[in-house]
């Protein structure tokens, strides 16, 4: 069993969600507010809705919960939602199958309990030649294991070479401190993650991942984690000034809904924190709030 007294460290992992949750939808309102929106200069800013989500166990008791944030019908963002949450309870039957076939996860149907907390973001843009995102970050804890996960990946519609390489740069820069191979260990793992085999194509242009972080070190896996969080805003809110008044036509607006349709297949289909999400009993609403408003297929 590991360390007993997790509590602390809990703690301070949810808080850190909540501090980057509140950094990036205040980064996200202050674009909206921005005049010079180009093609959507008529559309009014738009504020983010606020709701509390909660988690009900199979007895129907407090198991936890979170708050979503969503913007819909910007300016500069269509959809955008950031979510935080802190979860807690027993695994059932189908969950504890799952998370015993993990690395590090021995002994779930000896003590079912978990609690998880994390940040998941996804963004769909006005304008088809700004990316759209997605980035995401948790802690996972069972009284035999715990570990990290989570990472930020690009998913442009139109792609540019210049913003790719801007984007991971400036993961790299961030992640380098952690030694020079974790960069490319974690985007070698996003490119596997993000890879639909249905369509034999990747879903956008790659970023990291990570999984089953547990090296022993707790709190060297934390600032990874918290390094992960700290990337995000640097690397893609330069793409966001450089491209969200750029002319396009209605060819990229159909190029960007039929990607979005992409996206959407890999979050219903192979997504592991969506298929967790709602196996657990989270709020539903919360869990596929990644999916894009508007959408197409071939």
């Amino acid at each position: 069993m590991i360390e007993e007294n997790f509590d602390l460290r809990k703690a301070r992992a949810a808080q850190w969600f909540r501090e980057l949750r509140d950094e990036i939808v205040a980064a996200f309102e202050a674009l909206e507010q921005t005049h010079d929106s180009g093609p959507f200069s008529e559309y009014p800013p738009a504020a983010f809705e606020v709701t509390k989500t909660s988690r009900r166990s199979d007895d129907g008791s407090d198991a936890g919960g979170g708050l979503m944030s969503v913007l819909r019908g910007g300016r500069v963002f269509e959809k955008v939602g950031v979510n935080v949450s802190e979860v807690y309870g027993t695994l059932g039957e189908r969950a504890q199958a799952a998370m015993a076939a993990r690395k590090g996860v021995p002994e779930m149907k000896k003590d079912p309990r978990f609690w998880a907390s994390g940040i998941s973001l996804v963004a769909h843009m006005r304008n088809p030649k700004v990316p759209a995102v997605h980035m995401n970050t948790r802690m996972f804890w069972t009284p035999h294991a715990w570990w990290f996960g989570g990472g930020a990946d690009l998913n442009p519609a139109l792609p540019f070479d210049e913003d790719t390489a801007h984007f991971h740069r400036t993961l790299q820069a961030h992640l380098d401190p952690h030694g020079a191979d974790e960069y490319p260990r974690l985007k070698a793992w996003a490119d596997e993650y993000f890879f639909i085999p249905h369509r034999n194509r990747a879903r956008g242009v790659g970023g990291v991942f990570m999984d089953d972080q547990c090296s022993g070190d707790w709190e060297a896996d934390f600032e990874l984690t918290r390094d992960i969080g700290r990337a995000f805003l640097p690397a893609f809110l330069p793409l966001v000034e450089a491209r969200r008044t750029e002319a396009f036509d209605e060819a990229d607006r159909e190029t960007q809904l039929i990607h979005r349709g992409l996206y959407a297949e890999y979050n219903l289909v192979y997504d592991r924190g969506t298929k967790f999400g709602l196996e657990t009993g989270h709020d539903a609403n919360a869990v596929l709030m990644s999916l894009p408003p508007l959408a197409k297929w071939p």
